[in-house]
């Protein structure tokens, strides 16, 4: 559990500051779920660049609690939470100091955004609240105000734990606060779970992952593991001591995240998945007469593959389907062979280029549109779908040809602006796996709509 909070003050000497406003909001990694804002006296004039800066003046502040006042509430909402912030040292050192003068302890592991977001979005203009999160596409109202600030600051940390794929911040978050760590009874752990789609993330004592899945529904998907009795389920019942996890709002993007995460972080429990994902690909060649046959064959990485398969069946009925929606021919897909025409050719849906009837141009010309369609090579398009809110959309990018990653936006922006795009993007590795798991989808699936960059044409 986080507490994401925003402070304003008085200005002046260091340790001599006054708080004027206060936000926080309590968050469990997904969800706000308590918040708490007020303005505060601080018993001393604010100085005048302040009162420029926030909006705040003396006068508004003569009525309101002062800093005693609130206290409670300020320990209530933090309590076992750890602390975030933009620039945390400084919030809390102002916290510290406060609590301080009122003889209380105060005491929080912290978490500053602004080194978050150096490391996890290097190379950003700047890192001030206000320029970064507009360069991240995140909605900012009333700057240079608690509420405002801190509101951002929420959006900003939930961006930040999406892009952090190696879970460092998750793993770090359960060794500082072990006691906050889920009860290691099975029933406990998956009462907290969703029943949504999304990624999970099994850690043992010492806050280590050491299993990653995903499902439609984590907490069926859970039950599932904690009821079974093969070995493996049995030695994760025995380690796991805590469940996390992060909702993707549809399969697609739980498939590449787990793809992606699996194979950086290398968990104890996931080894099936370390090996290749498919076992068949489609090839193609020219024929002595000109003709462009397709093949079926096994998965081989030294050949360029069209498209790939899981297994021979799959590749089989994917490719009586491409044939019989391209009007190509079955014995130059490889679905037929012997005999002089094709079994097609009597029913009239194919133009007789197996007899030769067809000239090589005409056929050739619905394979290569059929190729462009489906092959990757040079393509630019964006693959759109649901979000882990209603008001949410996931965008998928892929770039000549090469995934670059996921990000998540607000339906209030729009995402044809370039350098907002890549800054919402996750960067993932591009490998065949990936480029199996989204093809795969797609011919399977369907997704809201995808968006060619090329032609900027929306299909």
């Amino acid at each position: 559990m986080y507490a994401i909070l925003d402070i304003e003050t008085t200005g002046g000497k260091y340790n001599e500051e006054g708080i004027t406003e206060i936000a926080i909001y309590k968050f469990d990694g997904h969800n706000i779920v308590d918040q708490f804002s007020s303005l505060v006296n601080p018993e001393k004039p604010i100085q005048p660049f302040v009162i420029n800066l926030t909006g705040i003046n003396n006068e508004m502040l003569r009525h309101a609690p002062k800093f005693y006042e609130v206290a409670k509430r300020i320990i209530e909402i933090t309590d076992g939470c750890i602390m975030v912030a933009h620039n945390a040292l400084f919030d809390n050192r102002i916290l510290t100091t406060e609590f301080d003068r009122l003889g209380y302890h105060f005491n929080k592991e912290t978490l500053c955004t602004v080194e978050l977001a150096k490391k996890l979005i290097p190379d950003m203009p700047s890192y001030s609240l206000g320029k970064l999160v507009r360069a991240l596409g995140i909605p900012l109202s009333d700057r240079h105000r608690a509420q405002g600030d801190a509101k951002a600051t929420v959006a900003l940390f939930k961006m930040l734990l999406a892009k952090d794929t190696s879970k460092e911040i998750i793993t770090e978050t359960l060794r500082k606060n072990p006691k906050r760590q889920l009860e290691p009874k099975l029933l406990d752990i998956i009462e907290k779970t969703p029943s949504e789609i999304g990624v999970y993330y099994m850690h043992n004592e010492a806050g280590n992952i050491i299993y990653i899945g995903k499902s439609k529904n984590i907490k069926k998907r859970l039950m599932q593991h904690f009821t079974g009795d093969n070995r493996k389920s049995k030695k994760i019942q025995l380690d796991v001591k805590s469940v996390t996890f992060e909702k993707t709002g549809n399969e697609l993007i739980s498939l590449l995240k787990e793809s992606e995460e699996i194979k950086q972080n290398k968990p104890l429990f996931n080894r099936a998945l370390r090996r290749t994902l498919f076992t068949y690909q489609l090839t193609s060649f020219v024929d002595e007469n000109g003709y462009i046959n397709l093949k079926i064959e096994k998965a081989d990485g030294r050949k360029k593959a069209i498209t790939t398969f899981s297994n021979f069946q799959q590749a089989k009925s994917s490719l009586f389907r491409i044939t019989d929606e391209n009007k190509l021919c079955q014995k130059l897909t490889g679905l037929q062979s012997g005999g002089k025409s094709c079994f097609n050719y009597s029913l009239k849906e194919c133009y007789g280029a197996c007899i030769n009837k067809e000239s090589s141009e005409d056929y050739n010309a619905r394979v290569m549109a059929f190729l462009e369609k489906n092959s990757y090579e040079n393509q630019n398009m964006l693959i759109i779908d649901r979000g882990r809110e209603i008001d949410e959309r996931s965008v998928i990018l892929i770039e000549n040809g090469v995934y670059k990653g996921y990000g998540f936006y607000n339906l209030n922006y729009q995402i044809n602006n370039p350098e907002i795009l890549k800054s919402i993007i996750n960067p993932m590795q591009n490998n065949r796996d990936v480029q199996h798991i989204i093809q795969n989808y797609l011919r399977k699936n369907k997704v809201l709509k995808t968006v060619n960059l090329s032609t900027n044409t929306v299909n």
